[in-house]
């Protein structure tokens, strides 16, 4: 039986509310700070950035599944939220003691630990889903909740470019303005800032949902739950074995997504290297994505009723793999590898070159396509699992978004390291985001469906 209507408002409200730490803290105003202001030293810093995603990437795969298990046999799923949302909160606030020459060991720790209370709370807010939404209109609620993700996300870039972050040259914001609260752009608080207000943020507009969505009933005790979980658990692995299409729709989904999550975590910090961009171009920059992430999933959604979610996330990771060799093509002066040279005139003002402004057009075609990708990802899965099964497919779920993202990460690292271009590193992204896509062409919709007869 659906939700009613402020319950399914209040789910959706996680997605708002958990946003801006991806957008904020993450990929535009800290990871950018932290690879081209923290230190002297950018390259070491990226690969240092995406070893962090690496380490916490692990720990998700790890443990998504078996506590995606145990809140199955429990039952609630909102004191698991809570008890994530307080570690997330906390690391996050801590954020702004990270100044310009301090060590790199003490954000990275803090940011292990967002990162992986933040996946950990999505698994169960993700497997409360199904529960609340009607398989109709799970695709178009879904990328509904991924939409108002990038709105929020985005209205607080909007927040610190405008009122926060000053240019380090004149200490003005983007509105001329001196910076809210005395913030000193030359001591790296106007993206140190981004840590607590994200924090904040989360707080306030979760408690919709804790307040509004119900939960599901109480289960069995926690030390029964965890025996039962760990053994429905590998009951339900065992059971993968001949549910294929669940499967290799796992699988596939793996793979892209650790494209994508490499594009999210290293994206922001790619362009400050190869640019200098500062706070204010790579707030403008994701400001511009996310206005475009939000009509794409909004177009998303009523594509998703239409079509079906398989078709929007082939359509996406299209996308997505046009916009990667786009931008991995494009450098000062030039793009498409060299094979259309650029003038290399400043004009003034963001984005004054020729070729940021083309780097900009390529982060528009991920802007569009990498909220459809993941709230249609989500949706299909939906569609392919019962209410009972939700918790655990929902870990395993978040299984095949981490298991092998640390490779990606990783990848990018080894291959920064030893060439000495964070170029080519990102260019490994590619090999997941095609990988994914050949095998998604393969894979029944809905995955539980019967293989069809040749």
């Amino acid at each position: 039986m659906a939700a009613p209507q402020r319950g399914i408002w209040g789910w959706m409200l996680f997605d708002w509310a958990a946003q801006p730490f991806f957008t904020v803290v993450v990929t535009f105003v800290f990871g950018p700070y932290f690879v081209a202001r923290l230190t002297e030293d950018p390259v070491s810093a990226q690969a240092a950035w995406g070893n962090m995603a690496t380490i916490s990437s692990i720990v998700i795969a790890l443990l998504s599944p078996v506590l995606g298990s145990i809140a199955d046999q429990s039952g609630p799923r909102k004191p698991w939220i809570a008890a994530f949302a307080a570690v997330k909160i906390v690391c996050l606030s801590l954020l702004w003691l990270a100044a310009p020459g301090s060590p790199m060991i003490w954000p990275l720790l803090l940011m292990i630990f967002a990162s992986i209370a933040a996946e950990f709370s999505i698994v169960f807010n993700d497997s409360m889903m199904p529960r609340l939404i009607g398989p109709d209109d799970v695709g178009k609620v879904s990328n509904t909740a991924w939409g108002l993700g990038y709105l929020g996300g985005m209205l607080v870039l909007i927040l610190v470019v405008t009122l926060l972050a000053g240019r380090p040259e004149t200490g003005l914001t983007l509105l001329g303005i001196e910076p809210l609260f005395g913030l000193n752009p030359a001591q790296g608080e106007d993206a140190r800032i981004a840590g607590p207000i994200a924090a904040g943020w989360y707080f306030l507009f979760i408690l919709p949902m804790f307040f509004f969505t119900p939960d599901a009933a109480k289960g069995l005790p926690m030390a029964k739950a965890v025996r039962s979980g760990l053994t429905e658990l590998r009951g339900t692995l065992g059971d993968l074995r001949q549910r294929r299409g669940i499967l290799k729709f796992l699988v596939a989904r793996m793979l892209y997504q650790d494209g994508v999550n490499g594009l999210l975590i290293l994206g922001g910090a790619f362009a400050a290297g190869m640019f200098g961009w500062a706070t204010i171009e790579i707030g403008v920059y994701g400001i511009l994505l996310n206005v475009v992430a939000i009509f794409g999933c909004f177009i998303a959604g009523r594509l998703d009723v239409r079509l079906g979610s398989k078709a929007v996330v082939l359509i996406s990771l299209i996308l997505l793999l046009t916009a990667t060799v786009g931008i991995i093509s494009t450098g000062p002066g030039f793009v498409f590898f060299g094979l259309m040279p650029l003038g290399l005139e400043d004009s003034g003002g963001l984005f004054g070159t020729a070729a940021e402004k083309a780097y900009v057009l390529f982060g528009l075609l991920i802007g569009i396509a990498f909220g459809p990708v993941q709230a249609s990802s989500r949706s299909y899965l939906a569609r392919s699992v019962s209410i009972a099964d939700a918790g655990r497919y929902f870990g395993i779920y978040a299984l095949s978004g981490r298991a092998t993202s640390f490779m990606a990460t990783l990848l990018f690292s080894l291959v920064t390291y030893a060439s000495g271009s964070a170029r080519f590193g990102m260019a490994t992204l590619i090999l997941f985001l095609l990988s994914g896509l050949l095998l998604l062409l393969r894979t029944p919709y809905p995955a539980n469906a019967p293989p069809a007869r040749t």
